[in-house]
């Protein structure tokens, strides 16, 4: 048998993971599989070693919080890799987490091969990370095109593969038993996947909600949830005594509710891509504590937090980020895409040529899997 260790430090990374994962086992039986994963990885019958929740922190104040708690991690979790002897590491995302771990894993065996899923953003900031990258990741899987020129520079082997949200054979769709529910206009909300994002975008999005409440019954409110984080955002509604909200969690369900809403709301990431890709027009919503933001402000080279933003060196979708990503602000925005319809026709139209441009023309997933497969030849 083979063997394939997958390491995600996130929810993000977690279904970008299985997504990948389960297109490999459709083509071959001879691998098994350990993980640090979350509820898609489980899904498909793959151990992790702990819950994601023990690994995901949001800002460098958190981090420092809790750094022992984390070297320990990094620690336990490289000598179980070590001792499953995988013939891959297969990284997702969480650069700063997954890759310290394929470091340590590199120097203690470096006949396990490291395959990196989703580049470190080096365009963005900390571009001086790239070189320790090459001694660490023996192929890296890239999301845009752009990318490969980049990494060709300093002699790294990757390929661009494209992003999986963005694959042409991901719109299958579960109808959903939810009477009355598509009668209203449906706002899709994406308050994040992290519990500390949770705890400061909800209270905010929940403000939002009551505002158009306020002056109108047509609009039905649906949060886009993990399993994990659903209590939570479920005891949120609850305490504000929110009515006319949805939760959905089932990854097909979402995708189902996405395609039926007029507008989304998103916390900054990649979700944006998945929502665009929907054709439904957007707003981009973040804040962190003043530190934080202080600390990102002096090492980004970038002024945008959204994807679209950034390759286009523009605004294309609107950004309220800190003091302005309040409900009254978001409001306000909200109104002015859903009073001018041309504002929605022109973003969905640069996204769309945006989308294009790093689009793969073949599956990513395929790409993705295919690699994985060659690599244990």
């Amino acid at each position: 048998m083979k063997k394939i260790f997958i390491l995600t430090g996130e929810p993000s990374g977690d279904k970008l993971a299985s997504k990948v994962i389960k297109k490999l086992m459709s083509k071959r039986s001879d691998i098994s599989y350990l993980s640090v994963g979350g509820e898609n990885l489980r899904a498909l019958g793959i151990k992790s070693l702990y819950d994601l929740k023990d690994v995901t922190f949001l800002g460098f104040t958190s981090v420092f919080l809790n750094i022992f708690k984390i070297k320990k991690k990094i620690k336990d979790t490289t000598n179980e890799i070590i001792n499953f002897s995988p013939d891959i590491l297969f990284s997702v995302d969480s650069p700063d987490f997954t890759l310290r771990i394929a470091k340590n894993v590199k120097k203690k065996n470096p006949n396990i091969k490291i395959i990196h899923f989703v580049a470190p953003q080096v365009w963005i900031w900390r571009s001086r990370r790239i070189k320790k990258i090459k001694n660490i990741v023996d192929h890296m899987l890239l999301l845009f095109k752009f990318e490969k020129k980049i990494f060709d520079q300093e002699h790294i082997n990757s390929t661009f593969v494209g992003h999986p949200l963005l694959d042409s054979d991901q719109n299958q769709r579960d109808e959903l038993d939810n009477t009355g529910f598509f009668n209203k206009r449906i706002i899709s909300l994406f308050p994040g996947s992290r519990m500390s994002e949770i705890k400061i975008l909800m209270p905010i999005l929940i403000d939002f909600v009551l505002l158009v409440q306020k002056k109108t019954d047509m609009y039905s409110f649906v949060f886009h949830s993990t399993s994990e984080l659903e209590i939570d955002i479920k005891n949120f509604i609850k305490e504000a005594s929110l009515e006319k909200c949805e939760i959905i969690s089932n990854n097909k369900n979402k995708k189902y509710i996405l395609n039926k809403s007029v507008f989304a709301i998103a916390k900054s990431g990649t979700v944006s891509l998945e929502i665009s890709n929907a054709q439904i027009p957007s707003l981009i919503i973040y804040k962190m504590g003043f530190i934080n933001f202080f600390i990102i402000k002096l090492l980004v080279n970038t002024k945008y937090a959204n994807i679209f933003n950034i390759i286009a060196k523009k605004i294309i979708i609107p950004e309220l980020l800190q003091s302005k990503c309040n409900a009254e602000e978001i409001l306000r925005v909200f109104n002015s895409y859903i009073n001018n319809p041309e504002f929605s026709r022109e973003q969905l139209l640069k996204c769309n040529k945006i989308l294009k441009e790093i689009r793969n023309e073949s599956s990513s997933i395929k790409t993705v899997s295919d690699i994985l497969s060659k690599s244990l030849s």
